[in-house]
């Protein structure tokens, strides 16, 4: 069994799809960030940056209880755990990490920071609205030329995708329309004929 703690954010939703798509039991703990639940102490001991997703494997590392928090992090230790979704051949399993750095370091952080600026803040701060906006449609650029003619981000489904997908799938935050990039719409919608990709994007509901 592993406890998932999370919140309905996209980095929360990767980890709820990669326990779906494994086929692993878990239960869902949820901390709720708007409430400043991420900043209890007992939440600091599982996850020293007082972020979501966390886990703990009850089941983990020589039969111990064993705690992972960073998102990438998760993923990785998930796809060694369950076998699935990290290629062992060399090449290939770079190719996987390459994409997993590249959401975790830019198409992440960087739309995050989109979603603020577009969404949230209280007064318009035109500079960082604009900057924030033009990396997004640079990051989207850069996606959709990976994905001409290739079914999925590297290869074989793998975590470069569940990392990548929900951070996509928040477009209106980014205020982008996935029509305007071909090859990254045409892979979101292969995603959502998944149904374990269905189901961990409803996670928590």
């Amino acid at each position: 069994m592993i406890d998932l703690y999370t919140w309905t954010t996209p980095n929360g939703r990767k980890i709820s799809i990669m326990l779906e798509a494994c086929g692993l039991e878990y239960e869902v703990h949820t901390i709720n960030i708007g409430a400043n639940e991420q900043f209890a102490p007992e939440f600091l001991k599982i996850s020293p940056n007082n972020k979501i997703p966390a886990i703990v494997d009850r089941d983990g590392i020589n039969g111990e209880p064993t705690s992972v928090f960073e998102s990438g992090a998760i993923l990785l230790y998930l796809a060694e755990k369950c076998g699935k979704f990290l290629p062992s051949e060399p090449k290939a399993r770079l190719e996987v990490m390459e994409w997993l750095m590249f959401q975790m370091g830019s198409f992440g952080p960087y739309l995050g920071q989109a979603h603020h600026f577009n969404m949230f803040v209280k007064e318009p701060v035109p500079y960082a609205e604009k900057r924030y906006q033009d990396e997004a449609y640079r990051l989207w650029s850069v996606l959709n030329t990976r994905l001409k003619g290739r079914e999925f981000i590297a290869g074989e489904l793998s975590i470069a995708d569940f990392a990548l997908y929900p951070w996509a799938a928040r477009f209106e935050f980014q205020r982008i329309n996935p029509d305007d990039y071909p090859g990254v719409h045409a892979w979101m919608k292969r995603l959502e004929a998944f149904d374990f990709v269905q189901r961990g994007m409803q996670i928590p509901g």
